[in-house]
């Protein structure tokens, strides 16, 4: 099947244009099809590899000049990147959220993204993120600054849970979120002593928990006080990525029945992060050491990332399933098995499920559609 240049990008425009039409100029949105599309073909974001799969007649010397002119120049909105994301959410709120980090070095620049995503049905959409100035963790003032900007942009009526790790723990963290009338299940460290308010008792985190083998978990449904903050407990004893035995410990705003089961979402913003690196697009690959173009090069970056996961989880649920394998995992993941779909299109102009590729709109739509 013979293919003109530009064809599928100019489609891939023609969608943008309805969410981004009144906010950036149509060669702006040209830019980020083409893109969007050399990035589903090259699975990598290295500037130079992507200048040579551009659906353009020019040359790749000058497709890699308007490429760095983009990064350089145009400052992308990234709350208008997050309403895109938030209207292609395939599942109706109130949402289950996580936060999570994502660090590499290339060469001395430390390159550390403080991400906030919908989890769901073992990945996680990307909605918003902070570029953090430094390695290491996020503090309390980057934290409640985007969760404020989540609220901001879509209330807090939409948020049902909040999910983090250990590192993500803090008095006035918590005492925020407390406030804020935000429901989480936080991680802590086995070693947090912890205050029985009823005998004003301090405990370690563990000791309450020390019964438990592994496989059992126990929730207490008694408020403790944990960095002074009002709070209950929950835990399970786990095999740790070792195989040694370990306390996995979380804190709630309510419902600690509900906390175990649901932290076990948490993991899928991990891979939502490997899927954007060595699973699929390999963002490490990129050379930007300025913050702010590596935050546009990741705006762009989320785009085809929720594109491809739609495609994936359309296909999946009406036309194919993935196939389980013996040990119950899938043998490729949703996001996998799309941006392999997508690419196939782009390449070779095969749509066997003669599905609405470019339409975002549509795909959202029989995604949420009832067999």
């Amino acid at each position: 099947m013979s293919i003109n240049h530009g064809s599928k990008n100019n489609e891939l425009s023609d969608t943008l244009v309805t969410f981004l039409g009144k906010n950036i100029n149509l060669a702006h949105i040209k830019l980020i099809s083409l893109f969007v599309v050399a990035l589903c073909k090259a699975k990598t974001v290295c500037f130079s590899l992507l200048s040579t799969v551009f659906d353009s007649p020019a040359k790749s010397s000058s497709c890699l000049r308007r490429i760095q002119r983009f990064f350089a120049e145009f400052d992308l909105d990234r709350d208008l990147i997050a309403r895109v994301i938030f209207r292609l959410l395939p599942i109706k709120g109130p949402f289950c959220l996580a936060i999570d980090r994502s660090n590499w070095k290339f060469g001395s620049t430390d390159i550390n993204i403080f991400m906030l995503a919908v989890v769901h049905d073992g990945v996680a959409y990307p909605l918003m993120f902070t570029m953090l100035p430094k390695k290491g963790t996020s503090n309390t003032k980057e934290r409640i600054g985007l969760l404020q900007r989540y609220i901001r942009l879509f209330g807090t009526e939409s948020i049902d849970c909040l999910l983090a790790d250990r590192e993500f723990v803090g008095e006035h963290w918590v005492k925020w979120l407390n406030d804020s009338g935000i429901r989480y299940h936080i991680r802590i460290r086995e070693n947090f002593w912890v205050v029985i308010p009823s005998s004003g008792r301090r405990a370690k985190a563990s000791w309450l928990f020390a019964d438990l083998r592994v496989g059992e978990a126990k929730c207490l449904h008694k408020i403790y006080y944990v960095n002074g903050q009002a709070c209950y407990l929950s835990a399970s004893r786990v095999k740790g990525r070792d195989g040694r035995p370990e306390l996995q410990i979380l804190i709630s705003y309510n419902r600690p029945e509900e906390s175990l089961d649901t932290y076990k979402k948490r993991w899928q913003i991990e891979t939502m992060f490997k899927a954007m690196k060595s699973a699929g697009f390999n963002i490490e690959d990129t050379h930007l050491t300025d913050l702010h173009r590596i935050g546009k090069l990741l705006l762009l970056v989320m785009i085809a990332f929720v594109w491809c996961y739609n495609i994936g989880e359309l296909v999946r649920l009406k036309y194919n399933p993935i196939r389980i394998l013996k040990h119950g995992r899938k043998a490729k993941s949703i996001f996998r098995y799309g941006l392999d779909i997508v690419t196939e299109f782009l390449l070779r102009g095969r749509n066997e499920y003669k599905i609405p590729i470019f339409d975002f709109s549509a795909i959202v739509d029989q995604i949420l559609t009832p067999d």
